[in-house]
């Protein structure tokens, strides 16, 4: 059974840092690729990093995100900082097979599975 855990979400003031884990079991990140995700509500789910591209994905986030994983752990990262109220959201990773996203990304619509997500808060 594959399951997707995120951790490390909270409350934290504009300018600080924040650091997110996904923890995948049922599965290895030599065959998925796994990425970060965010929603605020009444908006789109916008995708925030891709770990195919070991890189953030996301316009609004760079420079102040970055994504890493280790493997032996299974666990994929987002590295939050010079945080910005707006950064507020319900930040969810998801796993897709590598070699879809390798041709697609990390595409919200084609993921395979999903964690419940962790809320971060930004606000003084």
């Amino acid at each position: 059974q594959v399951q997707l855990v995120e951790s490390g979400g909270g409350l934290v003031q504009p300018g600080g840092s924040l650091t997110l884990s996904c923890v995948a079991s049922g599965l290895t990140l030599d065959n998925y690729a796994i990425g970060w995700f965010r929603q605020v509500p009444g908006k789109e789910l916008e995708g925030v990093s891709c770990s195919v591209s070991r890189d953030v994905t996301s316009a609004s986030v760079k420079g102040r995100f970055t994504t890493s994983a280790d493997t032996a752990k299974n666990t994929v990262y987002l590295q939050m900082s010079n945080l910005k109220p707006e950064d507020t959201a319900v930040y969810s990773c998801a796993a897709v097979i590598v070699e879809m996203a390798t041709v697609a990304g990390c595409n919200r619509y084609g993921m395979n599975f999903w964690g419940k997500g962790t809320l971060v808060t930004v606000s003084s």
